[in-house]
């Protein structure tokens, strides 16, 4: 039955973090905010939702390791499993942007929440703020760099939001709000029984199937775009994603309600992946063809996703 409430928790995350990315942008467009900055704030923080509803219920109810694994693990899910089975499917070109601003946000923001919880194995409400106001200013340095650039696309905003009735916008954003909350519920409720069925801790559940659960849309976005040949989904994506989810998602919780570390495990091991598969991929896209993630890079990444797994489940104890 817990597994039910899990996959029950997952789909209404789903269906409430799409409804509430389209009330969002549609409300966007009745204040007059341009296409550039909605589809670089509006749409990044409406999808970084389920991720920080999940977050926040599991803090709240006192679980504060499915709190750090849900981000934890769905960072290393978007590089290992989703930048790895998509790499499989089609080589990837990689943006200079990407090493230029992406990669050094992620690998600095990764860095810093490890000293950040390692430092009384906590995450504060001080330390949320900062996490906050780090992504706040990381979005006006690139929307102000994206200004400045000829010819940019934001494919993720739907023009045809712009006609959207009051009355349609506020159904969406009840539906939205109501299965982000109930979703959100079942999922860490799932989780923690599905921890005490299978004889494991929840940090292994959250790092492991809750953060794979989560990344389900990413990845299947991911595979339709590569199996097209598009190059809608790129690596800048992901990266963006592992960002929000450190400082917003946590940043947000954190402040909210402060996130204890209660398994050294998340330290010793899991933060250490998660920094491990963040670093590795800069050699990747210089070595051996520059530029470019290739099949076999994406066969390194998604084998070392599966030995994460593997080491996660069998060494618990």
């Amino acid at each position: 039955m817990s597994f039910v409430w899990v996959i029950l928790g997952l789909i209404l995350l789903v269906v409430g973090g799409e409804f509430l990315v389209r009330s969002s942008v549609a409300l966007s467009f009745k204040f007059n905010i341009s296409k550039l900055v909605i589809g670089m704030t509006v749409v990044s923080f409406a999808t970084s939702a389920p991720e920080l509803l999940v977050s926040l219920q599991a803090a709240l109810d006192g679980s504060s390791d499915i709190s750090l694994g849900n981000v934890i693990g769905s960072n290393i899910a978007n590089i290992g499993l989703v930048l790895g089975i998509t790499a499989l499917i089609s080589p990837l070109g990689v943006d200079k942007n990407f090493y230029k601003l992406n990669w050094p946000m992620m690998m600095l923001l990764s860095i810093v929440l490890y000293f950040m919880l390692q430092s009384g194995n906590v995450l504060d409400r001080w330390e949320g703020a900062a996490l906050l106001i780090s992504i706040i200013i990381f979005l006006i340095v690139l929307i102000q760099r994206s200004r400045k650039e000829a010819n940019v696309e934001i494919d993720d905003v739907d023009d045809t939001l712009q006609v959207t009735s009051g009355f349609k916008i506020t159904i969406w954003l009840l539906i939205g709000g109501l299965a982000l909350y109930y979703g959100s519920e079942w999922l860490v409720f799932g989780a923690k029984e599905m921890a005490l069925s299978f004889g494991v801790s929840e940090r292994v559940i959250s790092v492991t199937m809750v953060a794979i659960g989560t990344s389900v849309p990413e990845l299947a976005a991911s595979v339709i775009a590569a199996l097209k040949k598009e190059k809608a989904i790129s690596l800048g994506n992901l990266i963006g994603s592992n960002i929000f989810n450190i400082a917003s998602v946590l940043g947000i919780t954190a402040i909210i309600q402060p996130i204890a570390v209660n398994n050294p495990k998340i330290l010793g091991s899991d933060m250490i992946w998660m920094i491990a598969f963040a670093f590795i991929l800069i050699p990747m896209i210089f070595l051996p063809k520059k530029l470019e993630l290739g099949r076999l890079k994406g066969f390194i990444l998604l084998a070392a996703y599966l030995i994460f797994v593997f080491l996660a489940f069998y060494i618990e104890n």
